[in-house]
């Protein structure tokens, strides 16, 4: 086996990680009653979208098979990778890796519906957003043919001679999954007694751990793909700067505003910093990396309390930290990225190319998610009944309690 191949696995291991990790992050977050209906949005994600990414998902992103050129690629083209496994099995670790991101990015969502969505209408609503936008939209950034060169709309964009910068998802990962969880809270609705006082945390040690596990796994996220070209130790620093500066500058903003700093806080943080520097990590001196996650710390704070003020119930701050971070981190590059960012030695091209990408991405997953969780809610119902939400979802959903006391 190629020692490519090898750290390509090793850093699918760590992004597959990352799942569980976002599942004990979300869990200590809700409340006490439905830990386990949260937990298990991302553990059933976990079980359908690794499957249809193995039976048709990786088909569909852009691979010189395409339907659509630069857009949809036929998703029977090796219908379960039976023709890959026998004639070039090596290649297999890129699939493994890619599946490990399509879980992480859907199990994202579910973090605008805690506390009152029910587990198979996720599933259904998972399995069709997974498939109508992010196995056709990674291959929009990634998608290859089979000499290497970028087949997707978004890896061969650009205005004058610079090039769509998204090293690990900014678009496809985190902004995707933020405008669909907006999506999602807009459908659903409220929780019961929604307000600041009442979304406290019930667990923040749970939170802590969680948060700890998703940065551990990042370095597999950032720099999977940096194997033979050369970037891997600038991506790795890179993934250590942006967080911690991410924790500062977040837990700066909770100073002045509340006058302590939290833990939930830090944790938070350190998340803004990470989808910050995700799409920026191999593109950005450590300096600059440091002064981006500075920024998303600061700006998510903010950004977290406007679902107060606009009356929106995104749970989780998927929005806040997701898609605000994503969409910082790749407009960040329009003016500090090495070479051609606009303060760096570059012009007004990398912004312009940063944009439209960042702009269709978005509007594209909220559509679809919108569509699809109005379609699910009016047939199969989404939300639980305000009686089942008071009482606790998780003995209705799923016949467990989080913490049997007795």
């Amino acid at each position: 086996m190629e020692p490519g191949t090898i750290w390509l696995l090793l850093c699918a291991a760590l992004v597959l990680f990352m799942t569980p990790g976002l599942a004990f992050f979300y869990g200590g977050l809700v409340k006490a009653k439905s830990v386990v209906s949260m937990m298990m949005l991302s553990f059933g994600a976990m079980g359908l979208v690794f499957t249809l990414w193995i039976l048709y998902g990786f088909n569909m992103g852009s691979n010189g098979d395409d339907l659509i050129d630069g857009v949809l690629a036929n998703p029977f083209s090796d219908f379960g990778l039976s023709d890959m496994a026998a004639n070039n099995p090596e290649a297999l670790a890129g699939v493994a890796f890619g599946s490990t991101f399509a879980v992480i990015t859907t199990a994202l969502i579910s973090g605008a519906v805690a506390d009152r969505a029910r587990f198979f209408p996720w599933m259904v609503f998972a399995g069709l957003w997974a498939t109508i936008v992010y196995f056709p939209s990674q291959g929009w950034v990634w998608g290859l043919d089979g000499d290497g060169n970028l087949t997707g709309w978004i890896g061969k964009f650009g205005f004058g001679d610079t090039a769509v910068i998204d090293w690990a998802g900014g678009t496809v990962v985190h902004i995707s999954a933020g405008a669909a969880a907006l999506a999602l809270a807009l459908v659903l609705g409220k929780r019961a007694n929604f307000s600041k006082e009442l979304s406290r945390p019930h667990n923040v040690p749970l939170v802590l751990i969680g948060a700890a596990i998703l940065w551990f796994g990042w370095f597999g996220f950032n720099a999977g793909a940096a194997a033979d070209n050369g970037t891997g130790s600038l991506i790795f620093l890179n993934t250590i700067a942006a967080p911690a500066a991410g924790i500062i500058g977040f837990l700066v903003m909770e100073h002045l505003k509340e006058g302590k700093a939290t833990a939930v806080g830090a944790a938070s943080g350190a998340v803004a910093g990470l989808v910050a520097i995700t799409p920026a990590c191999a593109n950005l001196t450590p300096g600059w990396s440091i002064v981006l996650g500075l920024l998303a710390g600061v700006i998510c704070a903010y950004a977290i309390e406007l679902k107060y003020k606009l009356g929106f119930d995104d749970s989780l701050d998927v929005v806040g930290l997701h898609l605000v971070a994503g969409l910082l981190g790749c407009l960040y590059l329009g003016f500090f990225a090495t070479d051609t960012g606009l303060f760096v030695g570059g012009n007004l091209d990398q912004l312009l190319t940063q944009i439209v990408p960042v702009a269709v991405v978005m509007v594209f997953s909220f559509v679809v998610a919108f569509v699809l969780a109005k379609a699910i809610d009016a047939t199969l119902g989404f939300r639980v009944t305000a009686e089942e939400e008071v009482a606790g979802i998780d003995p209705v959903l799923h016949g467990s309690e989080g913490y049997a006391l007795d």
